[in-house]
């Protein structure tokens, strides 16, 4: 399986819902770090407030940079669900954190 292959969130039931929770965790990284820079360049506008914007880009930059790292989770969850897809019937138990039914 190659890295950021667009059709590895296709290749079985797991892969989709891997890749729906982890395009839910971007979207909304994405969307709170536009927000906190939104909000922080207002705050610009007083010099009273640039202390709190600051910290808001501050803040909005750190979510920026987490969006590559959902991303490569995503694939390093592609990947260790790909070591599992040859065992035998019945044993899909053995997949780890990757299996929301494993008792």
């Amino acid at each position: 399986m190659a890295l950021f292959h667009p059709d590895n969130c296709t290749m079985s039931e797991r892969h989709k819902q891997i890749y729906a929770y982890c395009e839910l965790a971007y979207t909304a990284v994405d969307f709170s770090a536009a927000a906190l820079f939104v909000v922080g360049s207002i705050l610009f506008l007083k010099e009273a407030t640039t202390y709190l914007g600051t910290w808001l880009f501050l803040v909005g930059s750190i979510l920026f940079g987490l969006r590559p790292t959902i991303k490569l989770f995503r694939e390093i969850a592609y990947i260790r669900l790909g070591k599992y897809e040859d065992l035998p019937e019945g044993t899909e138990n053995n997949t780890g954190w990757l299996n929301p039914n494993m008792k």
